[in-house]
């Protein structure tokens, strides 16, 4: 079989969903990588540390021999049996170290001598980050950006999903984007979601000129960040405004944070300690507001909540949320909401419950699509 050239055509490797072999150490891994990518390193983070010394201190050929050194029969054999499987597991992949130099260029060698010639990315790592991040600005400046409004607990992720063409931000970014949006697994590093988000970006240009819709989000989605690029086209963007019934946001408050995410805790961590889990989850959520509440509010709701927590977990009945739900969102949540939304009237095009929103959507992609 001829061997496959090595490629730097970054923006198809990420259209396509390649599968990347990542020959960089963990404790880089862990710092940024890509959707597709698979970390298995040529070395570990010890001895990257060690050869990166040497490398300093005595020059390219004094590391390459400490590499070798360190890269024991077993050792090597362990690696070139670890990255065969991912070969034959994803025989159209590439691997990459960090900058396209002599990691992966030794690992490609050691491969091919294995007998299974594999292709690298030139530039690696580096020079793909480097695209994201200039095309996500480029993309930004020309996005025919649409946001996703309403008051929390409307359904706006619901909506997300129901359109074509969309981005589900709190979904990049494993978190719903409020003071009880944590979820059970943790968050992307900044860097992952920077790099998720320019890749669902690029894919929804790439397939039409028409809107692309985003929920109405601040700059902080839990702990991550949107890139000032994106939050530029935000503040430009047209808003479209779910309107929903508060009898109708609570239940979906009440799925979204407590009867879809309590199940996820006890099969998780077991009954016990799975209900010990979510109710110092609930319960800390509200203390991270208290100041907001203020000391009566605060009070009130803690009382609220824990009885209600004590009926899930004892009876499982969630029935006893609703009120401090309510309260929550007509006493905290939707003041925060009027303030802002009132600066921003102007921009609104849309407002409606969800069935009449899904149908201007489709009017208003037509619409938007006919004047490019």
């Amino acid at each position: 079989m001829t061997p496959r050239p090595d490629t730097d055509h970054y923006r198809e490797l990420f259209l396509k969903d390649v599968p990347l072999m990542d020959m960089r150490a963990p404790v880089e891994f862990n710092k940024g990588a890509f959707p597709c990518s698979e970390n298995i390193p040529l070395l570990d983070d010890k001895q990257r540390e060690a050869v990166g010394t040497c490398y300093k201190k005595k020059g390219q050929d004094a590391a390459i021999e400490l590499g070798w050194q360190l890269a024991t029969p077993d050792i090597r054999e362990q690696r070139i049996r670890a990255w065969q499987h991912f070969i034959q597991r994803h025989p159209q992949g590439y691997l990459y170290c960090f900058r396209g130099g002599l990691r992966s260029r030794l690992s490609q060698q050691l491969v091919t001598e294995a007998g299974t010639p594999y292709p690298l990315i030139k530039g690696g790592y580096k020079a793909m980050r480097r695209f994201l991040i200039d095309e996500l600005e480029q993309n930004c400046e020309s996005m025919p950006l649409t946001l996703v409004s309403g008051r929390t607990g409307s359904g706006k992720t619901l909506v997300i999903h129901e359109l074509v063409h969309a981005l589900d931000l709190e979904g990049l970014a494993n978190h719903r984007g409020s003071a009880f949006g944590r979820q059970l697994q943790p968050q992307p590093s900044q860097i992952d979601f920077e790099n998720s988000l320019s890749i669902a970006v690029m894919k929804q240009l790439d397939k039409h000129s028409q809107p692309v819709f985003a929920e109405d989000e601040g700059r902080m989605i839990g702990g991550v960040n949107l890139p000032m690029s994106f939050i530029n086209r935000m503040q430009q963007a047209p808003l479209a405004v779910l309107e929903t019934p508060i009898a109708e946001r609570i239940d979906i408050v009440l799925a979204d944070y407590i009867t879809g995410a309590y199940p996820q805790y006890t099969a998780q961590f077991g009954e016990e300690e799975g209900a010990q889990k979510f109710s110092e989850q609930i319960l800390g959520n509200l203390s991270r507001i208290r100041k907001r509440l203020g000391g009566v509010r605060f009070t009130q709701l803690h009382g609220q909540f824990s009885d209600a927590l004590g009926q899930l977990i004892n009876h499982n009945n969630a029935d006893g949320f609703r009120p401090g739900i309510q309260l929550l969102l007509t006493d905290y949540y939707d003041p925060m909401y009027d303030y802002q939304q009132g600066k921003r009237d102007g921009r609104v095009v849309f407002r409606g419950n969800r069935v009449a929103f899904i149908e201007w959507a489709k009017t208003w992609t037509q619409e938007v699509h006919s004047m490019v």
